[in-house]
């Protein structure tokens, strides 16, 4: 009986983490199309383009060698920032909440921020721009550049993401706490529980607060227009994506729209009290959640620039402030 338990719950996740990868690859695309396309009136690249035709067209490009310190982590950090994204999910599931280390909010708070430090380690790895070392400033006959340190265009986008990291992930991560101040509990099942005795902690005034740090925090972590400083194509052009080409760029794509349903599920069961799960109806919630998500996220990216360290402080700050302020009225 208990084996049988087991298997159920096994395939009950993967045949849940299989829908929503699937699901996952026409965000990206419906975000470009219904939303980016829309407003700058084009017709846009097809649903399935971004998500899942551009990853299996990069696995047939031929792969470039990159000059790196570390080759093989370098290339092994979009596999990790995927698999990250797989244990979130994974950790958001019922069958998972037996497992207290996992499905509680510390180690979601953990893979997420390892989804983060990928981005330093991607940046600070790369010595090339598209395959050629290009050092700067220029050492030539005559340059007047002795004994300066040369850097690469990647270590800036690394300096960004650490800066990023260091006080730019504020908001996601005190929104994701602030139902704690409701069910007084960091555990993933013990919110979901309160949530379905007491009602959606979206509708208190707590909740509504801590959605809006949360959207936020959302796109901060997406590296989305205005937040995407990291990979500003103005200066750094693609950053730590730079020069991740063929299958590593697929894998990159495929993760980003993978992660989009993430915190869309993550969202569900924080502020709504629905897991993911395919075997219940409800799963239809946390899709039509993750689409609203996306589709916010679209309209607010087409109509703002990067922002810069002048802008991006003030936002950051301002948010930060909220989601104090959501934790403090949970408390009360």
């Amino acid at each position: 009986m208990f084996k049988s338990t087991i298997l159920y719950s096994v395939i009950a996740v993967i045949l849940t983490v299989l829908v929503c990868f699937i699901i996952s690859t026409l965000l990206p695309g419906i975000e470009r199309k219904y939303v980016h396309a829309r407003i700058q009136q084009r017709i846009g690249p097809p649903v399935t383009s971004p998500g899942i035709m551009a990853p299996i067209k990069f696995l047939f490009k031929e792969n470039v060698e990159v000059s790196s310190p570390v080759p093989g982590l370098y290339k092994a950090l979009p596999i990790v920032c995927f698999i990250v994204v797989l244990c979130v999910l994974i950790a958001l599931t019922p069958y998972s909440f037996a497992i207290p280390a996992l499905s509680s909010l510390v180690a979601i708070v953990g893979f997420l921020k390892v989804e983060e430090i990928c981005y330093v380690l991607m940046g600070a790895l790369s010595k090339s721009v598209m395959s050629v070392k290009m050092p700067f400033p220029d050492v030539v006959k005559g340059a007047a550049h002795l004994n300066t340190t040369r850097s690469f265009i990647e270590d800036i986008s690394a300096r960004r993401s650490l800066r990023m990291i260091t006080y730019g992930s504020f908001p996601l991560y005190l929104a994701l706490f602030a139902p704690v101040t409701a069910a007084r509990s960091i555990f993933l099942q013990d919110i979901v529980q309160y949530q379905h005795v007491h009602g959606p902690f979206l509708f208190t005034i707590s909740g509504g607060i801590a959605a809006i740090v949360f959207f936020i925090g959302y796109m901060i972590v997406l590296n989305e227009y205005p937040f995407s400083i990291i990979k500003a194509k103005c200066d750094v052009i693609e950053g730590p994506y730079m020069e991740y080409a063929a299958k590593y760029r697929s894998i990159i794509f495929i993760t980003r729209g993978f992660l989009m349903f993430t915190l869309g599920a993550l969202f569900s069961v924080l502020f709504i009290g629905i897991p993911p799960n395919i075997l219940s109806p409800s799963i239809l919630i946390n899709i039509v959640v993750t689409l609203i998500f996306v589709l916010m996220m679209g309209i607010f990216s087409a109509f703002t620039p990067v922002f810069t360290n002048r802008q991006l402080l003030p936002s950051i700050l301002g948010a930060t402030l909220l989601g104090i302020l959501a934790i403090v009225l949970g408390l009360l």
